[in-house]
């Protein structure tokens, strides 16, 4: 499957593609003929405004067998799975606490099947998707594959984060595989379904407003971080299957789904700048040499969703790849820190640096807006007085941090019934000693 798939040349470039087996599928010169070939239907997909500026414009053509017009109405959907999509923020009082969870629970072989729907469980959020301005992080748990069944966010993208295990998501531009160490980005209104080929666990971040785009380098030049020719988008895949088929809309907040007698996965061809995409965390180029002081993560920032504050994000997306420490004159690992953003934290692999012991793959953190946060008493000590030498630092490791603006509140499924918060994350600073001493200028 990865032979399905071609590089980006850049974000916000036109792109195209056609099934081999329908050669000419795609009109040249024309985006809506009268009659498309092979007696398609075109229809459009608009990411954006028709009336955005043309730079941020996003929309693609979309050449079908069948209209996606063509379905039973919805209906809203009660069964397994709907509860732990959670958008109530005031179910919990807010807590200015350090929190973190200790690894989520996956449903094995043994247990019920699960699938990618069924496992979204919600951790925290936001702001409002029916005003289009907020945020939600959810990690998903399952163990079984979406049979006949696709699901669409109305309310926003999808950047999603394997953790454990393989996901084989097929999209109505193609087919993507996404592995650990990898993400994957659904936008708006994109309608996929996930095949999982064991027990699967990982994290997604939701924004409601705009969409995810490259961060501004600045004075860094024009190479560095995440690097445009490097995301991957599929190459034109369809089936032409007449079955029962349940479409589930994720709409204000909650499920509804419909049943249409064809496979919403009869794209023949596309062109347009509106697309799924995938991206290789490994190749993401680390920039930072720091002779004093401490660099800023934001140099760590894969992509960005900006907020309607300049230089201010909706949603971050940030990595603490493998790289060479080569920092003199300062504290290497993270700095005690209160911020105006919040930040959580995942790990997909390895051991974080600032937490070794505490901070397990599969689980997760969160910082809250001006609550003070940063390395735990061991890791305090142990860089404090380590030699400053150029070292290897985090391979074999990938954490990563969704940070925000917006002030996140925890649902009831975070706080109360995962079992999973871990009481005694306060105690990882408890050993931090009093090492003032006036007759000590070192």
């Amino acid at each position: 499957m990865q032979d399905d798939l071609k590089y980006l040349s850049g974000f916000g470039c036109e792109f195209s593609s056609e099934d081999e087996r329908c050669p000419g599928s795609l009109p040249v010169g024309q985006n809506s003929p009268q009659k498309c070939p092979y007696g398609l239907y075109a229809e459009q997909l608009s990411g954006t405004a028709f009336t955005a500026p043309r730079a941020q414009n996003r929309r693609s053509w979309l050449y079908r067998i069948k209209p996606s017009v063509n379905h039973k109405p919805f209906q809203k959907l009660t069964e397994k799975g709907a509860a732990h999509l959670d958008y109530d923020w005031d179910a919990i009082e807010p807590t200015p606490n350090q929190l973190r969870w200790k690894p989520f629970d996956v449903p094995t072989r043994q247990s019920p099947e699960v699938d990618f729907v069924e496992g979204l469980h919600t951790i925290c959020g936001a702001g409002d998707c029916r005003v289009r301005q907020g945020i939600a992080i959810h990690v998903y748990l399952c163990n079984a594959s979406m049979k006949d069944k696709a699901l669409y966010n109305a309310d926003g993208d999808f950047l999603i984060v394997p953790q454990l295990g393989v996901l084989l998501i097929t999209t109505e531009f193609g087919k993507i595989r996404c592995e650990p160490n990898e993400i994957c980005v659904i936008q708006q209104g994109m309608r996929f379904s996930v095949t999982v080929l064991g027990p699967s666990r990982g994290y997604i971040l939701e924004v409601f407003d705009n969409h995810f785009q490259l961060p501004e380098l600045g004075p860094i030049g024009a190479n560095g971080l995440a690097n445009p020719r490097d995301f991957q988008t599929p190459v034109a895949w369809y089936e032409d299957k007449e079955v029962d088929y349940k479409i589930i809309s994720k709409f204000q907040g909650k499920l509804f789904f419909c049943v249409q007698d064809h496979s919403p996965f009869d794209v023949v061809a596309w062109h347009g700048n509106y697309v799924p995409y995938k991206y290789d965390l490994g190749r993401f180029m680390v920039i930072n040499s720091v002779s004093f002081d401490h660099c800023d993560p934001s140099i760590f920032t894969v992509l960005t969703c900006p907020s309607n504050k300049p230089g201010t994000a909706a949603a971050d997306f940030v990595i603490f790849p493998p790289r060479w420490s080569v920092q003199e004159h300062t504290f290497r690992p993270p700095y005690y820190h209160r911020n105006c953003m919040s930040e959580f934290m995942g790990l997909i692999k390895g051991k974080y640096e600032a937490k070794e012991d505490g901070f397990q793959a599969g689980g997760a953190s969160l910082h809250s807006i001006m609550t003070p946060h940063g390395p735990d008493t061991r890791c305090f000590e142990g860089a404090s007085n380590s030699k400053l030498s150029p070292e290897r630092i985090a391979d074999g490791t990938q954490a990563f941090m969704f940070e925000t603006s917006y002030s996140m509140a925890c649902t009831k499924w975070s706080t109360k019934l995962c079992n999973k918060l871990d009481e005694d994350y306060y105690k990882c600073w408890e050993g931090l000693k009093k090492h003032f001493n006036l007759n000590d200028k070192s």
